[in-house]
């Protein structure tokens, strides 16, 4: 089915932060499998991933992410304090640009388009020319954590509040299979957002050895209170004790987990009145939002969950 020349093959990638490594693992394996994607059709992290992907520059992110470091995700981070949002965006823009040598949207060798949200109507706006790094910027828009993007008198957000997994939009733009991949199927019931505790500095410690990553995390949480104390503005008095190290969640973690906990609700439902022709699903629940550092672990899981609905689909292995 997915391997007949005639059928055009849509990719729609799905919404995830951190967890969006995983499109990469399922890029690969949908490679090895010999199939063909005629379209891309990205939303949030999924947009970043569809966008490079459609550049043809795909294993570059991958060699990339992998060596990504806590030091070297804060180097993104450009706060913007008092604005609509506490992040500009501006870093992961030129980041991303890196790895994109067409300007334009229409210029890619792969049709891509970007999802994202007039902030104003709540409609799901589809960006499929212009200047690619901001149609994925408008995409990554998370509410409360990147500032919006204003596009053509809109003011643009986050795709995945409307559509997380945008398998119509990958239908819209042509494509007679759609395979999709969402990465918000397990985070409820796992522990992204299930399992996360409060934990002080002192039980950090305790725990060290048998786990590095909250330690990292302080680490990560000191450096970003360092930054916010060098903007000078009163009014960010009250502002520096959202990322006080001695309790978890922080402030990140409690906006992205109320996000992807609606966002998971409308992906149920848009799946089941829009299903695609063929559903990968990564298991992902164990990896928190922000965890960009472990792209190993993604990677291999959307590889793995790929070559399972493959082989499940064709009866044997690709």
């Amino acid at each position: 089915m997915l391997t007949k020349k005639k059928n055009k093959i849509g990719l729609a990638l799905g919404t995830g932060s951190a967890r969006g490594w995983a499109h990469i693992g399922v890029i690969n394996a949908l490679n090895e499998a010999n199939i063909k994607v005629d379209y891309v059709a990205g939303v949030s992290i999924g947009a970043v991933v569809g966008a490079v992907y459609a550049a043809g520059n795909i294993k570059a992110l991958q060699d990339v992410a992998l060596q990504l470091n806590w030091k070297q995700i804060l180097s993104f981070v450009d706060i913007v304090f008092p604005k609509s949002g506490l992040i500009d965006g501006n870093k992961i823009a030129d980041f991303i640009r890196k790895y994109i040598k067409a300007k334009n949207i229409e210029d890619l060798p792969l049709p891509f388009c970007a999802v994202s949200t007039d902030l104003a109507t709540g409609k799901e706006i589809i960006i499929k020319k212009g200047d690619i790094v901001e149609a994925v910027r408008a995409s990554i828009s998370t509410p409360g954590i990147f500032t919006p993007v204003i596009k053509d008198n809109m003011t643009l957000i986050d795709g995945g509040i409307v559509n997380s997994v945008p398998v119509s939009v990958a239908r819209k733009m042509g494509a007679d299979i759609v395979i999709a991949v969402d990465l918000t199927h397990d985070i409820i019931s796992n522990r992204g957002i299930g399992k996360i505790q409060t934990v002080s500095p002192e039980s950090m410690q305790m725990d060290k050895a048998s786990d590095i990553r909250p330690v990292k995390k302080q680490k990560f949480l000191a450096s970003l209170n360092t930054k916010i104390r060098s903007i000078d503005m009163s009014a960010l008095t009250h502002i520096k004790q959202w990322t006080k190290i001695n309790t978890l969640p922080n402030i990140f973690e409690v906006l992205l987990g109320s996000l992807y906990i609606m966002e998971a609700q409308i992906t149920s439902i848009q799946l089941k009145s829009d299903p695609p022709d063929l559903l990968i699903q990564p298991k992902l629940g164990h990896l928190r939002y922000l965890e960009f550092h472990r792209a190993q672990e993604a990677i291999l899981e959307g590889y793995k969950a790929t070559k399972f609905s493959l082989k499940n689909l064709y009866g044997k292995s690709q």
